[in-house]
């Protein structure tokens, strides 16, 4: 993937998280949440100062720091490594996009605003930006659980092969 396409894609989907999330604070913010479908999934505006579920909300300066050294670790590896699949470049994309989503609404803010939840589980409020971390990640660790597998058996093949022949039954 060409350097400008990463960048128009991580602009497109940065632009789209900040676009819904103005307009979640523009017109859901004023009357706190709707349902989309009930029992199933509600729009409801959320501050989240913290991080995952909430978590390190009395922290949101270390937060937004520790954060960005992972975004920039993450950007220095996308451009670095050239050797990497098409799919573990789509990932970290993904990754990328929604974890610079969340940090304009965390530097620009002082928070995250999240605003989908799920009604048929007990789960979290989260955002689009959440999203694209969260499929992103989980496509990368399905990919590189499959590599590895493959990679494993390319090897065990590759030493019964050369046991084969030093025994002389090829």
């Amino acid at each position: 993937m060409s350097v400008f396409l990463t960048l128009l894609i991580c602009a497109a989907l940065i632009g789209a998280d900040q676009l819904f999330k103005f307009l979640v604070i523009e017109y859901l913010k004023p009357i706190g949440f709707v349902n989309v479908i009930d029992g199933v999934l509600r729009f409801r505006y959320v501050e989240n100062t913290g991080a995952i579920f909430g978590s390190f909300a009395a922290h949101t300066a270390v937060l937004t720091v520790f954060s960005l050294i992972l975004l920039i670790a993450t950007i220095i590896f996308l451009v670095k490594n050239k050797d990497k699949s098409k799919i573990v470049n789509v990932c970290l994309v993904l990754m990328i996009s929604g974890g610079l989503g969340n940090i304009i609404d965390r530097i620009r803010l002082k928070y995250v605003v999240d605003f989908i939840e799920p009604l048929f589980v007990d789960f979290a409020v989260f955002n689009f930006a959440d999203c694209l971390i969260t499929v992103g990640a989980f496509a990368l660790v399905i990919y590189l659980t499959i590599d590895i597998i493959k990679d494993g058996k390319k090897h065990k093949a590759t030493v019964n092969n050369t046991t084969e022949k030093s025994n002389g039954t090829t």
